[in-house]
């Protein structure tokens, strides 16, 4: 029996993916520095310091990490009124909820990001369980944050299903040995053992035909 849904926050819950690379690409440009054509690709699903690490080696940032965020953040939040939640899976989000699941958003992305992206999705309120980068040692994909969110909601992680769209969150999915399946609207395709969803149906059927 599933007892909890653990989501994915950036291109799963919320279409927050390009207006991150747009970010990124302006901090760049700021910091004298030429973003390339597969920046997206380069970056997406990727914790802040990873982020950083590629920047800096790759393209020479000289920048401090703290500098380097601000920036970052900086474009980020002059373009958080774009932020939207994807209707499919918010969709789903309450209707799991209604029927009793447990659901928590794990991220690599810091908490002031995810606290903007879920309050642009709807989905802030009393007792919600995230876990953002900030909250664990080691980001995806690194599957700590996803053990942490099972032990907050007070389930074993054989009762979760996590729900993601890159290739970094479901190898950290993979690694915490959670069954795990790939939003439709993902633009990455699902490495081997994680199914890709033709429909947010799929995944309802899936959670609550087990109950």
């Amino acid at each position: 029996m599933i007892r909890a849904v653990l989501w994915d926050m950036d291109g799963t819950l919320v279409d927050s993916e390009d207006i991150a690379v747009e970010a990124l690409a302006c901090a760049m440009q700021e910091a004298g520095l030429s973003p390339p054509p597969d920046l997206k690709a380069r970056v997406v699903g990727r914790s802040a310091d990873e982020i950083y690490a590629i920047i800096a080696r790759d393209f020479g940032l000289r920048a401090d990490q703290l500098e380097w965020e601000c920036r970052k953040h900086h474009h980020y939040f002059r373009a958080a009124e774009r932020l939207r939640g994807y209707d499919d899976a918010v969709a789903t989000w309450h209707r799991l909820a209604a029927a009793g699941i447990r659901q928590a958003v794990v991220s690599n992305s810091d908490r002031a990001i995810v606290d903007v992206n879920l309050r642009a999705a709807g989905l802030v309120r009393p007792g919600f369980v995230t876990v953002a980068r900030n909250d664990v040692l080691l980001g995806k994909p690194h599957p700590e944050g996803y053990f942490r969110a099972a032990y907050l909601l007070g389930v074993e992680p054989h009762e979760c299903l996590i729900v993601e769209d890159s290739g970094s969150g479901a190898a950290a999915a993979l690694a915490a040995g959670i069954e795990t399946v790939f939003v439709p609207h993902s633009h990455s395709a699902p490495p081997q053992g994680v199914r890709w969803l033709t429909s947010m149906a799929e995944l309802e059927e899936r959670v609550l035909g087990a109950r």
